[in-house]
């Protein structure tokens, strides 16, 4: 009942706080998903239990990837099984981690700390939090620092003024940098793509120029770049999974660029990365769900097996909060209650 209550909270269209939700309607079997495996049930269950723990009292999430993107993950993991963010068992954490995120806003720039990447995941989750939140209840007697709407206004404003200094026309670590890569903008265009979807305004100048710099550094053979603004050059298999992401996400299938990111992860799903698998895992799962339901299926379930196996005794997945994170939102297409997962 739970899920089915923030399912509802999180998807139905109407008018918040100064935005519209806008959805489009998609084959129920996609959207709700089917039977939710055993060992996923099993895995979100002591994760979250963990991440619960974890938890500092400020609403953060310490370790060596701390800041709000990190802390936007953990937000989004709860949020992404159906934990209602109100009056569910874990709505207190939900909100402090909210409070914490608003509060490390930069006010005069709108920066989401501590680097671009966070400030790409913190939008990302704050977007997916807006309109499921009763903010009459965000701020428990404290004097409320802004709105998420005010927030995600700001974050928003940021993203744009970064990427105006940027010689790409994308996003590097620091919103002043000159360069680009393709890890970072595709995190920032995510949560750009997520408040829009929220009814925020979002610019077609910034999504276009950004999304010019993804398609740019695409080589014909689905290999990305990972900075440089030229295609392929022998990237990561990460690097075309957010490419093939964000590709999805913003109605460019039918380019070339798509179709040949697309065509390298669905021909390497046995693939494993040694290097942050957790997040590898993470875009995998999106871009293929998004690209060919068929394929996230089968690379679906060899993955529920491999995250239930890596779970520690505590619940915690590798070391960190982070990881931990990344790794249950590697499985919430099972859940697919998030707007940003809807096909």
């Amino acid at each position: 009942m739970k899920q089915l209550k923030l399912h509802a909270l999180l998807t139905t269209a109407g008018v918040v706080l100064c935005g519209t939700v806008s959805l489009q309607a998609q084959d129920p079997s996609l959207r709700f998903g089917g039977q939710i495996p055993a060992e996923v049930g099993t895995v979100y269950e002591r994760g979250l239990a963990w991440l619960a723990t974890a938890q500092s009292p400020d609403g953060t999430w310490k370790g060596g990837n701390s800041g709000s993107g990190v802390d936007g993950i953990c937000l989004m993991s709860f949020l992404a099984s159906g934990e209602d963010p109100n009056y569910g068992q874990y709505a207190q954490v939900i909100r402090r981690a909210i409070r914490a995120m608003i509060k490390s806003q930069d006010a005069s720039t709108g920066y989401l700390p501590n680097s671009m990447y966070h400030h790409g995941f913190a939008m990302l989750a704050l977007a997916e939090a807006y309109g499921a939140v009763d903010e009459s209840l965000l701020w428990e007697g404290e004097k409320p620092v802004r709105t998420i709407c005010q927030t995600l206004d700001l974050a928003i404003r940021c993203a744009s003024t970064s990427q105006s200094k940027n010689r790409w026309g994308a996003w590097r670590y620091s919103p002043d940098a000159s360069d680009a890569d393709t890890s970072v903008t595709g995190a920032v265009l995510m949560g750009l793509f997520a408040c829009r979807n929220a009814g925020l305004e979002v610019s077609d100048e910034t999504i276009n120029g950004a999304m010019d710099y993804m398609r740019r550094s695409t080589g014909q053979d689905g290999s990305v770049a990972y900075s440089g603004g030229f295609g392929g050059m022998g990237g990561s298999m990460n690097l075309s999974a957010i490419a093939a992401l964000v590709g999805a996400i913003s109605h460019a299938k039918e380019s070339e660029q798509y179709q040949a990111s697309l065509k390298r992860i669905k021909e390497n799903l046995e693939h494993r990365e040694t290097t942050y698998p957790e997040y590898f895992r993470y875009y995998m799962a999106q871009a293929l769900f998004q690209g060919d339901y068929e394929a996230w299926q089968k690379w679906n379930a060899v993955k529920v097996r491999e995250v239930h196996e890596l779970q520690r005794d505590d619940g915690a997945i590798g070391s960190s909060a982070y990881s931990t994170g990344m790794s249950l939102l590697g499985l919430a297409l099972n859940y697919r209650f998030l707007p940003i997962y809807e096909r």
